[in-house]
C-alpha cells in the first residue's frame, strides 16, 4: 500500500523556504522531492490558497514563505496540502446485515476515531516555528558531529 507522503514532502520544502533567502523555483523544489514542477505548482497553490506561500514572477522570482511560523500548525498544513483520509483502514460493508459485522465495524470506527483525534492534537501542538528550531539544532548537531 502505497502512503501519502504530500504533509512531510511539503514540510521538508517549507523548512528550506524558511532558511532561505531567496525564492524557490518549481523546478528546484521538484528536484528536491524526486517529482515533476507540475506536481509541485498543484500542491503549492493549496498552500498558496491557505495565505502560507506566494509566488513570485519573472527573473529571479519563485515561491517563498507568506506567514507567521509561529502560528502554523502541521495540521494547517495537511489541510492545505488537500489530505483526504488520515488512515486508510476501513469496512469491507458500512451497513452490514450481520450483527458481528455491525460489532467489528463499531469497534474498529471508535478505535479510528481516538486514533485520529489523537494525531490531530498532535499535528496542532506543533508549528512551523518549532519544526525549523528543531531542524536547527538538528543542522549543528551535524555540523559539529
Amino acid at each position: 500500500m502505497r502512503t501519502d507522503s504530500r504533509l512531510s514532502r511539503m514540510l521538508h520544502v517549507l523548512l528550506h523556504m524558511a532558511a532561505s533567502d531567496t525564492p524557490m523555483t518549481s523546478e528546484k523544489v521538484a528536484d528536491m522531492l524526486g517529482t515533476n514542477s507540475a506536481v509541485v505548482r498543484r500542491t503549492m497553490a493549496g498552500l498558496r490558497k491557505a495565505g502560507y506561500v506566494r509566488s513570485e514572477k519573472g527573473h529571479g522570482g519563485g515561491w517563498r514563505l507568506d506567514c507567521d511560523l509561529e502560528k502554523v500548525t502541521l495540521l494547517d498544513i495537511l489541510r492545505a496540502v488537500g489530505t483526504e483520509r488520515l488512515f486508510t483502514i476501513g469496512f469491507d460493508n458500512d451497513s452490514p446485515d450481520c450483527a458481528v459485522e455491525r460489532a467489528v465495524n463499531a469497534s474498529v470506527a471508535a478505535a479510528m476515531n481516538h486514533a485520529e483525534q489523537v494525531l490531530i492534537e498532535g499535528l496542532q501542538a506543533v508549528t512551523l516555528a518549532d519544526l525549523t528550531r528543531r531542524f536547527r539544532v538538528e543542522a549543528g548537531k551535524s555540523a559539529h558531529g
